[in-house]
């Protein structure tokens, strides 16, 4: 019978037809890999791509002198969002968040003179960054009058913007730098501040009020002595975060026991005083003793000292997540006239 059935020509070419057919359909599903794999890396590239685009950041100057930068995605022309720092000389005087339209304006004002400014787009998760060219400015003809411009430095953490999370601390430092100050006549004081901070937060400086001289220096070489460098002030941002330890959930919890103990024997009480309605000493008894009963629940479980001593102190809230910008004031006074500018930062709550 094996004889027969390996002798038969018919049984050889089914089993020949058998194996050609598996790998004709062996080679198109190896084929078929190939070309998904080939597919998967020429898409590869594009996806990289979409993900960091490369962007066009362009400075403007209004007929006042006021810098505005439009960051654009460079593959559509899409505004692209984020923050953008206006810088001089390497120095950060300000920095601000794009809108909608991928525009923003500098929010700190130029003392006299000529300044060159370059606007840095820091990019974010799906667009590179970019540095537009420099733009001349010159706000109004130099006057020789004493004044001082702001510029803002990273400390902790070590780039802008400040990104936080509630209940970190953050640092930067903020340099006064004189302008025309050999023409004082006597010291000028600057006095900093802070304003556009989410609630639940705060702001310090150290010192908080700065000096400028006749001979006070209005750059800083590497390595220099502070003496040999404009005033530094430290600014410290505060945020907070939520207290340990009690909970609302537990005075949830409290109330809900409370209610939980309180309803039934309301009820209860007030059933038996119903149903005694026809004896009246019987009633009466009922009604002192639901007047103490609520008395008693009223003056323990749903008590503020109660609840502190038996729950804890109430969760307290945090400062709220979001993008803020905060406002850096300096007001001076030179003993004649007095003079204020800003500059602005960004702020990320996590």
């Amino acid at each position: 019978m094996a004889a027969r059935l390996s002798g038969n020509p018919l049984s050889g070419n089914l089993e020949q037809v058998h194996v050609t057919g598996m790998t004709r359909r062996g080679l198109r599903l190896n084929r078929m890999a190939w070309l998904g794999l080939a597919l998967s890396f020429s898409l590869l590239p594009s996806a990289a791509i979409a993900q960091t685009a490369a962007t066009r950041t362009t400075l403007s100057v209004s007929s006042t002198g006021q810098p505005t930068v439009t960051v654009t995605d460079l593959s559509d022309d899409a505004p692209a969002v984020g923050v953008v720092n206006f810088e001089e000389d390497g120095r950060i005087l300000g920095q601000s968040l794009l809108n909608a339209q991928g525009q923003a304006t500098a929010a700190f004002k130029l003392p006299d003179g000529v300044h060159n400014i370059q606007a840095v787009y820091a990019g974010d998760a799906s667009h590179l960054s970019s540095i537009s060219a420099q733009a001349t400015i010159q706000p109004q003809a130099t006057t020789g009058t004493p004044g001082y411009q702001l510029a803002i430095t990273p400390v902790s953490p070590a780039t802008l913007p400040m990104n936080l999370t509630a209940g970190q601390s953050g640092s930067l430092n903020v340099t006064v730098i004189p302008v025309n100050n050999a023409a004082l006549t006597g010291p000028m004081f600057v006095t900093l501040s802070c304003s556009g901070l989410p609630s639940l937060s705060s702001c310090s400086f150290a010192p908080e009020e700065v000096q400028i001289v006749p001979s006070t220096p209005a750059s800083c070489p590497s390595g220099s002595p502070a003496s040999a460098c404009p005033p530094v002030s430290l600014m410290v941002i505060s945020t907070q975060a939520p207290a340990p330890g009690g909970s609302a959930a537990s005075n949830r919890t409290s109330s809900s026991i409370n209610w939980a103990v309180l309803l039934p024997g309301v009820l209860g009480l007030g059933g038996f005083a119903w149903g005694a309605r026809r004896r009246r000493w019987l009633q009466r008894i009922a009604l002192v003793a639901l007047l103490g009963f609520v008395t008693i629940v009223g003056t323990t479980g749903c008590s503020p000292l109660y609840r502190y001593y038996n729950h804890g102190p109430i969760l307290a809230p945090q400062t709220p997540t979001g993008n803020y910008t905060v406002t850096i004031t300096a007001q001076s006074n030179d003993g004649v006239t007095s003079t204020s500018n800003s500059t602005t930062m960004v702020l990320n709550v996590n």
